[in-house]
């Protein structure tokens, strides 16, 4: 089959966390024989910030470690629609992308043998519902949210006819254990500060704990602004800037324990869904401790996969206990890369996507074979 994806940013991970899974579903795709077309805007604002800090490099390592992915960078004033969606039999289009493509994209499918699906691995849904609804998703055959709350509420709003769950994954091909040269800490935290929706969870469960049990501690990611930078220093906390995501599992594999901070929209209004951090963490073999969410979905075995800190005080109860004894770090680290590996990588959600376009398929195929009122007459 033609796959055709449009993606905010393919080549560019900076502040775009969804990059892992988008290139993982990609590299699925063209590993089962599939032919795949990437659209990514050529001004988009990660690539654009990536060149600006990081410089033409950057680009020129992600060629070197996904030889096998291309995006073709277009300009949205004279982007042609027909001609991208030309022979394609499914076509994904990711919620970072501008809403007038979004729409473009509807109006160039209706009517055609493509199944256009809206992929949204976001919050908007419940931080900014108006930007939702400003989309016109009525010629799309549905979306693809990752979690059933985010499902549900494009169904409730009556802003797609039908959702699907597509829980992000891991991409085994890239994040797996490896051997580690030297241990460099104690903890590692990657993760985008970004605006205010975790300073105080990151101040409780990250800065706070380390300070107190005087960790070799550091953490990657971009947008810190000068007070959680300043917050760091005083914690001890070393910060290593932007992390190119395929470098992860190498970093990962420095260093003995890391953690998860959800977001606060997915602790308050959207359960079941954690960040892609998890998935990589579990993927590369590293124990994890967890902030408070709940995985209403049963993606993962909390206490065993990884272990659950309600407060401050357990997160440092926890990192001590997973730092004093290593029977009980090998065995989380076990367990939870067994659970990736069994149910959450890329292969198994391209699995679930080839089934459901296989059940729209057949659905139509039944729709176009049933005789006419006049000819049940």
């Amino acid at each position: 089959m033609k796959f055709v994806l449009f993606y905010h940013s393919l080549v560019s991970d900076w502040n775009h966390g969804n990059a892992h899974f988008l290139r993982g579903c990609a590299s699925e795709l063209l590993a089962r024989g599939h032919e795949v077309e990437i659209y990514e805007p050529a001004e988009g604002w990660s690539l654009r910030n990536l060149l600006s800090r990081e410089g033409r490099a950057a680009v020129d390592e992600f060629a070197q470690r996904f030889p096998e992915l291309h995006s073709h960078r277009y300009s949205l004033a004279d982007f042609d629609c027909e001609r991208a969606l030309a022979g394609a039999d499914v076509a994904l289009v990711h919620e970072w992308n501008d809403p007038r493509l979004v729409n473009r994209l509807g109006e160039c499918a209706a009517g055609s043998r493509c199944r256009l699906f809206f992929h949204d691995t976001h919050h908007r849904s419940v931080t900014d519902p108006a930007a939702i609804e400003a989309l016109d998703l009525s010629h799309y055959a549905g979306v693809l949210a990752f979690g059933q709350s985010v499902a549900d509420r494009y169904v409730r709003a009556g802003w797609a006819r039908f959702a699907w769950v597509w829980h992000e994954a891991a991409d085994v091909r890239r994040f797996r254990p490896l051997p580690a040269s030297s241990l460099e800490g104690d903890l590692v935290w990657i993760g985008n500060w970004g605006d205010e929706e975790r300073s105080a969870e990151l101040q409780e469960f990250l800065i706070g704990p380390v300070a107190a049990l005087g960790l070799r501690a550091r953490v990657y990611g971009v947008r810190y602004p000068s007070e959680a930078m300043h917050a760091l220093q005083a914690a001890g906390i070393e910060y290593g800037g932007w992390l190119p995501n395929y470098r992860v599992p190498e970093v990962f594999a420095r260093y003995r324990c890391t953690i998860h901070v959800p977001r606060r929209a997915y602790v308050e209004t959207l359960p079941g869904v954690p960040t892609i951090r998890m998935f990589e963490a579990l993927a590369c073999g590293i124990p994890l401790i967890s902030a408070p969410w709940l995985d209403s979905e049963k993606l993962f075995n909390a206490g065993s996969d990884y272990l659950v800190a309600r407060d401050g005080d357990e997160m440092r109860q926890r990192l001590r206990a997973l730092l004093d004894d290593a029977q009980l770090a090998r065995a989380i680290a076990a367990n939870g890369l067994q659970t990736i590996r069994a149910r959450h990588t890329c292969a198994h959600r391209v699995d679930q996507l080839l089934q459901i376009v296989a059940r729209l398929d057949a659905t139509a195929s039944v729709q176009l074979s049933a005789p006419s009122p006049t000819e049940e007459a």
